[in-house]
């Protein structure tokens, strides 16, 4: 908290997504008057829960990595005080492709069931199988032990980054590889590839544009059997992956109760116009409205070029730091119908999350999704039931079904305005093929497009996950070059998911804080 006597300082949040809310909550905690501002009627972006005709979904975040207790986003839930508002439920995501599917055993098999499946489905891989599944343990234990460093503190943090160092030294020889040349190491069946590969079409980045040491931290086995334990090595717990019951939404209000109770304003319905700019220091935010605020420190989130080329301008910009968002690579959007149902999901999806994949190109699939081009479900699609873990989300006796699936921002055929119906039964009719009749069982039935996407998050590309993740591309620090502007989000250096985007912001308001300290300290001495 501010001493007695000492200025509050002042400062503006532009957003209130998660990135936005977790900064603001951290600073109104320390003394900051903070305000947010949220352009559209409610706050949490896309990690927002929407309702209608008392049906519930979440917009975004399915399954969330990173919040037991002693993980990242779990440890901010407790710094902020929140981790009791949160309540989780340990879960996991199935796939289903054409020929196979990945169902986690009813009765468990212990931790390498899924190599042993894939054994018998792929039977002259065996050996690929098994100098892969050698490879994901090193990987999984270097990313479990660079976590646990930055955590660490002391002669421990000495001791774990020497651990570290050694087991990086396993796999540094792939340290270049792209997702494509490390998946034909180990593999020859494209089948086979698209397991560990497809879920790059979430992100719609090519594998051959992903790193290659990235592909087991996006396939952790748990996280398609939570029974499988985190701790399998010496090195530490790996993640875990949680529902939040009630949905993403009682995060989101969680977050805002912590700002409101510090004295922390939000607004909603109020865009920020601009980003006034003084010589090389921001200054305050003019909104639509034309009022004018003054801040010592202001925090945008959202997108890159609109934060930057809008609302501050080129021309205040470093050239190559204008470079850097010009050039910021950017996920597309999603096409997602929300439906409100009479009948059980689960009796055809005993599982909340499944991927249901109808092709093993991941490479095309997402380079046509890059041109404009939609599969209209054909290549695949996503199908989650809130209701499995979260029965307050529908009325008694009904359940809450989400269908999506990637979709650029722009058709190359027709309009999202004029086709969004037409496109959204096309969608259903891809469910009906696990759920017969599915139809004529809706209730109620809500249809996002890229185009309404863009609305709620004020984006003109809509990028559902943020950055996209390509090799050699960073995005943009938190700290701008134009003094008291920061910036944080899915399209900053922290890149998207809620934990990521969480731990951006605590970063960002740590170095707020030293920085407010050491400006005082200055004062003083003059």
């Amino acid at each position: 908290m501010t001493k007695k006597g000492q200025r509050q300082p002042q400062v503006v949040v532009i957003g209130a997504g998660i990135s936005g809310l977790t900064v603001a909550a951290y600073l109104a905690r320390a003394g900051y008057a903070v305000t947010v501002f949220e352009q559209f009627a409610e706050i949490g972006g896309v990690a927002a829960t929407i309702k209608q005709d008392g049906f519930g979904w979440d917009l975004g975040p399915l399954l969330l990595e990173g919040f037991a207790p002693n993980e990242r986003a779990g440890r901010i839930l407790a710094e902020l005080g929140i981790a009791d508002r949160v309540p989780l439920q340990l879960s996991h995501r199935t796939y289903v492709f054409p020929e196979f599917d990945l169902h986690r055993p009813e009765t468990y098999e212990g931790p390498l069931w899924r190599r042993e499946r894939l054994k018998q489905l792929f039977p002259s891989e065996r050996e690929g199988i098994d100098r892969y599944y050698r490879f994901y343990n090193h990987v999984m234990n270097m990313a479990t032990l660079n976590t646990r460093a930055e955590l660490a503190r002391g002669p421990l943090k000495a001791w774990l980054k020497l651990r570290l160092w050694a087991a990086f030294n396993l796999v540094k020889d792939k340290q270049d590889w792209s997702a494509e040349k490390l998946m034909s190491h180990f593999f020859v069946d494209p089948r086979l590839k698209a397991i560990f590969t497809s879920i790059l079409a979430d992100f719609v980045t090519l594998p051959s544009r992903f790193a290659g040491l990235g592909i087991p931290m996006l396939n952790v086995e748990n996280g398609y059997d939570y029974r499988i334990p985190r701790r399998v090595s010496s090195a530490g717990r790996r993640p875990s992956f949680h529902f939040i019951k009630g949905g993403c939404g009682t995060l989101v209000e969680a977050m805002a109760s912590v700002i409101r109770e510090h004295g922390g304003k939000i607004y909603t319905s109020t865009t920020v116009e601009k980003i006034l700019v003084d010589a090389d220091h921001a200054t305050g935010i003019a909104l639509t409205s034309g009022q004018t605020e003054r801040a010592d420190f202001i925090i945008a989130t959202g997108g890159a070029r609109e934060t930057f080329f809008h609302a501050v301008g080129r021309e205040y910009l470093p050239s190559g730091f204008a470079y850097q968002i010009d050039e910021l690579p950017l996920m597309e959007s999603v096409l997602m119908v929300q439906l409100g149902t009479d009948l059980d999901p689960r009796d055809f999806q005993q599982d909340a999350l499944c991927y249901y994949y109808n092709t093993y190109d991941v490479e095309s699939a997402v380079s046509a999704c890059q041109h404009g081009h939609y599969h209209e479900g054909d290549d695949g699609f996503v199908m989650c039931v809130p209701t499995i873990h979260s029965p307050g989300l529908a009325p008694a006796g009904r359940h809450a079904l989400t269908i999506y699936t990637i979709a650029p921002n722009i058709l190359s055929e027709g309009t999202w305005q004029h086709r969004r119906q037409e496109l959204a039964d096309k969608l259903i009719e891809q469910a009906e093929r696990i759920i017969p009749d599915l139809r004529h069982h809706i209730e109620t039935q809500l249809i996002l497009t890229p185009e309404d996407f863009q609305t709620r998050t004020h984006q003109q590309h809509h990028a559902f996950g943020g950055r996209a993740p390509v090799m050699g591309q960073d995005g943009p620090d938190y700290e701008t070059p134009i003094s008291g502007l920061w910036f944080v989000g899915s399209q900053s250096k922290s890149g998207g998911g809620v934990q990521n985007v969480m731990v951006g912001a605590q970063e960002t308001a740590r170095r707020i804080i030293g920085h407010w300290k050491t400006h005082r300290r200055r004062s003083k001495r003059r």
